[in-house]
């Protein structure tokens, strides 16, 4: 080999090299060709992990335009007015989803469009309410997800540190709007964070139980609460979570809980047949039908979804599963994919999984 080519080929191989980092570091992934069971999941419409949405469970264009107002252009009124409408017809299970996601957007920013907000409208309840959500979010934020044991002393100071001042935030938004239980389910990370006795917990839920006895998003917040890792058991949280299945209408979307419950305590510690046993298979087979007798715009019927996309995967049932993922594909911020480091890659292995299992059968 001539010594120019020999310095054209290490130019070369310099030059991808550095490609390869650039785009490591910006995000962009470095080209590669798609393994079969990626070009099948395409071939049906299904989208790469590349353009999966890891900040919504599902579509909600009047959300994502509140969203992109506010981050872009500090514009407050579009969440102002989606938070309005969602108060004036009491739609709790949707009002607390767009606190929790106009929360999340806030604490990630400091000032902007929530002080905006605030300064222009004191006495406004869905300001105070997010303002209340912004807060928890942000500790929890700065804590990050790993348990306490493996959580650095400055996370775990600035979360004790900012956490706290949720609680006086929490009374305004309930006062300044006595009938909404969306307060009371944002104090119940709270809760979880300030280790709260159980009877103060107890407290807090009749608050929202009163308010809203079915209220999805409650039950899966206080559900963590009862699990073992937090301040309940293995016995405590399953046996909330089948007492709120049990008693709770159908189509309400809480027959989800004991699976739930179930992955808490199992997890990815659970072998192939742990998934498959009759207990389960029974528990998947009332959270399907819970999902077929829902209202088609109820705001967690998505993440019911993507529950059962993930457990029918785990059962064989594919054809089910490839179902479900169809009807969320292309939002991945829901359980159990946000456990994990990279959402999108862990929803398309399983749905990719599906995929090949439906194909073969």
């Amino acid at each position: 080999m001539s010594s120019d080519v020999f310095k054209m080929l290490v130019f070369a191989v310099a030059v991808a090299v550095v490609v390869a980092m650039y785009r490591s570091s910006t995000g962009d992934p470095v080209p590669r060709r798609a393994t079969k069971s990626e070009r099948a999941a395409r071939a049906l419409g299904l989208l790469p992990a590349s353009r999966q949405n890891k900040r919504l469970p599902a579509p909600d264009p009047e959300l994502e335009r509140a969203l992109v107002a506010a981050s872009a252009r500090d514009d407050w009124e579009p969440a102002a007015r989606l938070m309005a409408a969602t108060r004036e017809r009491q739609d709790w299970p949707r009002r607390f989803a767009h606190t929790h996601a106009l929360g999340e957007a806030a604490a990630r920013r400091v000032g902007g469009w929530l002080d905006a907000w605030e300064a222009a409208r004191p006495q406004d309840p869905d300001a105070a309410l997010v303002r209340a959500s912004s807060t928890v979010s942000r500790a929890w934020l700065l804590r990050g997800t790993r348990r306490a044991a493996d959580t650095s002393g400055r996370r775990l100071a600035g979360f004790f540190d900012v956490l706290p001042r949720s609680r006086d935030q929490i009374a305004r938004a309930a006062e300044l709007a006595p009938e909404d239980p969306t307060p009371y389910v944002v104090e119940l990370r709270t809760a979880r964070g300030l280790n709260y006795p159980h009877k103060k917990m107890h407290r807090v839920w009749q608050e929202i139980t009163g308010r809203a006895p079915h209220h999805p998003g409650g039950h899966h917040s206080a559900l963590q609460y009862w699990c073992a890792k937090w301040h309940g058991s293995e016995e405590l949280a399953t046996r909330f979570a089948q007492v709120a299945a049990a008693s709770a209408p159908l189509g309400t979307l809480l027959r989800t809980l004991p699976l739930l419950a179930w992955w808490e305590h199992h997890g990815d510690k659970a072998k192939a047949r742990d998934h498959r046993t009759p207990e389960l298979v029974a528990l998947v087979d009332a959270a399907l039908a819970d999902v077929a007798a829902a209202p088609p715009d109820h705001p967690d019927l998505p993440g019911a979804r993507h529950c059962l996309a993930y457990f029918l995967t785990r059962q064989g049932r594919f054809e089910a599963a490839l179902e479900q993922f169809r009807l969320v594909d292309g939002y991945v911020a829901a359980f159990p994919w946000t456990y994990y480091g990279d959402p999108a890659a862990v929803y398309c292995h399983w749905r990719d999984k599906a995929v090949r299992g439906a194909r073969g059968r």
